[in-house]
């Protein structure tokens, strides 16, 4: 079993299954793009001083930008 870890500590370049979405802290529009349990995302960027990470949701083949505040309410497995 793999232990589940916050999106927001991901580097650069590692993919990650996404294991729990607190939805209630996302908006409905992250969700409607892919950002699903079960989906793999790699991390493609990550902003300097607590910016945006860019994500590449690889199931449904979307880049996005979160927040590093949106990213601590998903947990993924590596």
């Amino acid at each position: 079993m793999q232990k589940s870890l916050s999106l927001a500590v991901l580097k650069i370049g590692e993919k990650a299954k996404i294991s729990t979405i607190n939805s209630e802290e996302l908006p409905a529009k992250f969700l409607e793009m892919g950002l699903l349990p079960g989906n793999i995302v790699q991390i493609k960027h990550k902003a300097p001083f607590n910016g945006p990470i860019g994500l590449h949701i690889l199931t449904s083949n979307v880049l996005i930008a979160i927040r590093q505040s949106e990213a601590l309410h998903i947990l993924v497995e590596k």
